[in-house]
């Protein structure tokens, strides 16, 4: 058979040839791809020359390059646009690629060349960069069982291999369970309350599933968010509410206590041959808070913080409701509706007024003039670059020179093969070799409110901060400026990895910014001051409630990754553990059948186990860092140029740390996250 994926991409810019792409290409792709990488490693072992850098840590890094390109092709899919032959690929996938690397982390020959470099380190003159290579790829060895007896090897390799097709149901569970719920109105006035646009997709969305007349209403964001703000109707609320956080937990074919029971004994097994006490001592020894202590004493600062005003602004709802002469004891699936009302009452803002200024196009391109101003790169839309569907568009990122920086695909609107939620990936990091440069290939896949036949795509004010998150990465991942592939980019320390996009998000607060971009779809009218006040003065509306809900997430985090060994086999009950877990933080009665537990992919199939703590803890820094932008001007380019040089371009090539105080001139405070936050 013949098969692009093995094939040199002769392609524009050697991106991937997805036009000639089937899935039955992937497992053959996948096999001949790890035949070749065992080949390329063995010529390292095998060799007669004395281990040095070059010939052992470098020609590791270099190995596997195919095997690299199929699998982000592969996973990208099935993210992005997956299906059941994708589905089965990965699934079949999966453990051959987990047992593949093991075989690389466990492989003695391998090591040993290693450990004579890795012993000689002091007497090398080596940079910053192949330092961290060399400290980094050691690590690896270690805490991958390179040093564990046989019996122990194996074992590992077997929990390895289960925990990646764990991840995997865990994650196509939530998707089915997603898919697979309507909320079909035929009665219009069950649509009380509720926006123009809401009701218009709503009907497109009846039409395209073959209910002409009626309307349906999705788990997905664009579809739950609105309804849930806006709908009148509180029985309807309470279903879709239901419907939502009872995602992965009825007892069926779906359902996920049990693999989270599953994924969370195997985890404090695995690291428990590694000698440490929990999963989050091993997580932790790699990031930049460094331990469980120093995280949950994060939390407990953060929530000591947050939760008294969080108590005050819920009491400021009940009030209100009171007001509106509604007798109610209000419960979760109120809490968008009548925060909303009051929002508007407040400040005479919502997210309809704003829509008509954040057409999708402008946004985008919004995001591009202020990428270019801070940061002197330029976007150009490509049509001949292959894409997985109609709906990706694809740009070249270029310099002033003219020299190629990135190629960037943008992937904005919900559909069935598409998980939910918003995020960057890429199909090829950036790197050098045999001095050679290789620019990265960039992707931001998001579900944003899409097109109607009457109205273009128009945003809500948060997905346009989604967009400008989600581009943020983007960035990082583009401006990298390294030789390996595994310190460029985004491949940073965990709890640093937020900080180019958290930061990115700071530009849509700003009227200097706005302006570029946020004009009315209809009359071309910029958007006014007095909006933009308002979306600042609302900035901060209900910041309490919010931080309390991050806490509560990354405690629920904590609470499953903290267990030492005995305690992991031994969750009997998981709805109760979450309630044990998140009680700190509790603002609301428990609805019954509801868990956050079975739908929390980013701790269960994404890479977030031990560090949802992560996200305030980057707002931390992106907050302290905006501050420089804000005293000298966010566009200032003495500031932005240090941005890039020191944070965007090093990429995981140092500690993140050293990287932030070469930026900022200091250690990050709390302080700028409290102001901005309200919370002080």
């Amino acid at each position: 058979m013949d098969n692009p994926l093995l094939k040199e991409f002769n392609t524009p810019f050697q991106t991937p040839p997805f036009d000639h792409i089937k899935s039955e290409h992937f497992m053959p792709a996948i096999k001949g791809a790890i035949t070749e990488a065992k080949q390329e490693i063995k010529n390292i072992t095998s060799q007669s020359e004395t281990p040095t850098f070059e010939n052992t840590l470098e020609a590791m890094e270099f190995a596997g390059e195919k095997l690299s390109s199929v699998s982000s092709i592969l996973f990208n899919l099935n993210s992005a646009e997956t299906n059941e032959k994708i589905q089965e690929v990965t699934r079949e996938a999966s453990p051959i690629l987990s047992e593949f690397g093991n075989d690389i982390w466990q492989n003695a020959d391998l090591f040993e060349r290693v450990k004579v470099v890795y012993n000689q380190k002091n007497q090398l003159e080596l940079d910053h960069e192949q330092k961290m290579l060399l400290d980094k790829t050691y690590k690896a060895f270690i805490r991958n069982g390179a040093d564990l007896n046989e019996k122990d090897k194996a074992r590992f390799k077997d929990i390895t291999k289960k925990l990646s097709q764990l991840s995997l149901t865990f994650g196509e569970n939530v998707l089915a369970e997603t898919n697979d719920y309507e909320l079909v109105i035929s009665d219009e006035k069950d649509l009380g309350g509720l926006p123009d646009s809401a009701k218009k997709q709503a009907k497109n969305t009846a039409r395209a599933k073959g209910k002409e007349g009626k309307w349906v209403f999705t788990l997905q964001a664009p579809s739950f968010v609105p309804f849930m703000e806006n709908a009148d109707n509180r029985a309807l609320r309470k279903e879709l509410y239901k419907a939502f956080m009872s995602k992965a937990n009825k007892n069926d074919e779906y359902d996920n206590k049990t693999i989270i029971k599953e994924i969370v004994n195997l985890r404090s097994e695995k690291t428990s041959l590694l000698g440490y006490d929990t999963y989050a001592d091993y997580v932790l020894e790699e990031r930049m808070a460094e331990s469980k202590d120093n995280v949950q004493q994060f939390l407990s600062d953060l929530l000591k913080q947050s939760l008294p005003k969080a108590q005050e602004e819920v009491a400021e709802i009940e009030s209100f409701v009171k007001e509106l002469g509604e007798d109610i004891d209000l419960q979760r699936w109120d809490w968008a509706y009548y925060s909303e009302k009051l929002k508007k009452k407040k400040y005479a803002i919502d997210d309809e007024l704003l829509r008509p200024y954040f057409k999708l196009e402008n946004v985008l391109d919004g995001v591009f003039q202020s990428a270019e101003k801070l940061y002197d790169i330029r976007f150009k839309e490509v049509k001949s670059i292959p894409v997985y569907h109609e709906d990706v568009t694809t740009y070249e990122v270029s310099n002033l020179a003219g020299e190629q920086v990135a190629i960037f695909y943008a992937d904005f609107h919900p559909r069935e093969g598409k998980r939910g939620g918003a995020w960057m990936t890429t199909y090829r990091d950036q790197y050098r070799k045999n001095g050679e440069e290789f620019r990265p290939l960039v992707s931001n896949v998001c579900n944003f409110t899409p097109s109607t036949p009457d109205n273009p795509s128009l945003l809500t004010f948060n997905e346009v901060t989604t967009l400008f998150h989600e581009f943020g990465h983007a960035l990082h991942a583009m401006l990298g400026n390294g030789r390996y592939g595994s310190l460029t980019g985004a491949n940073v320390y965990w709890d640093f990895v937020e900080l180019p996009s958290q930061i990115f998000e700071n530009w849509c607060y700003e009227k200097e910014c706005l302006d570029l971009f946020a004009k009315h779809y209809e009359t071309g009218e910029k958007i006014p001051q007095d909006y933009v006040d308002k979306i600042k003065a609302s900035s901060t509306y209900h910041e309490a409630y919010a931080t309390v809900r991050q806490v509560s997430l990354a405690l629920l985090d904590m609470a499953y990754f903290t267990l030492e060994r005995e305690e992991a086999k031994d969750i009997k009950d998981v709805e109760e553990f979450e309630e044990k877990a998140m009680a700190p933080t509790k603002l609301f009665p428990s609805v019954e059948g509801t868990l956050m537990s079975t739908q929390f992919g980013h701790i269960f199939s994404g890479g977030y186990a031990s560090g949802y703590y992560s996200y305030k803890w980057a707002e931390v820094l992106d907050a302290d860092a905006f501050s420089l932008f804000k005293e000298k001007g966010i566009f200032n380019k003495e500031v932005s140029q240090s941005f890039k040089d020191n944070i965007l371009s090093k990429g995981g090539s140092e500690h993140p740390m050293e990287l932030y105080k070469r930026f900022r001139g200091r250690e990050p405070k709390i302080e700028a996250l409290l102001q901005r936050a309200g919370l002080k």
